[in-house]
């Protein structure tokens, strides 16, 4: 499970839980730390400068640039309403993608936001599977 680095834990949790549904799983707040649960999909948060942070060269919001987390949901409408409702900005509205996988199509309704710190979180729904046909 990844640990983001976070600029303030508690904004992170206002979206991590508030608008995402995560859950916290336990916490550490004096120390700028919190670790989360969706169905299954975790993650930990912690605020730079407080404990001990692995820094692995100069840091520059965004934080996420380059990093896309995938997180498996099994309804994608209460993410959507939430953000709707806190007017979130999207960065790829929600659509119904269908991805080649071997022999056969999966598709996924899905949806992609930054969250305070620009990492990229693509909440994604399955759809079921169809026949793919040929490879090209």
């Amino acid at each position: 499970m990844p640990e983001l680095l976070v600029a303030d834990v508690h904004a992170s949790l206002r979206f991590w839980c508030d608008l995402c549904g995560f859950l916290v799983v336990y916490h550490r707040l004096d120390e700028g730390f919190a670790y989360l649960d969706r169905e299954g999909a975790q993650v930990m948060l912690e605020e730079r400068g407080r404990g001990r942070n692995w820094v692995t060269g100069a840091l520059e919001t965004p934080y996420g640039r380059g990093v896309n987390f995938q997180v498996g949901v099994r309804a994608l409408g209460p993410i959507l309403e939430a953000l709707a409702l806190a007017r979130w900005p999207l960065f790829l509205a929600a659509e119904q993608k269908w991805y080649r996988k071997g022999n056969v199509k999966v598709g996924v309704h899905q949806v992609v936001v930054q969250d305070p710190d620009g990492y990229l979180v693509r909440f994604s729904a399955g759809m079921g599977e169809r026949p793919s046909g040929p490879l090209p």
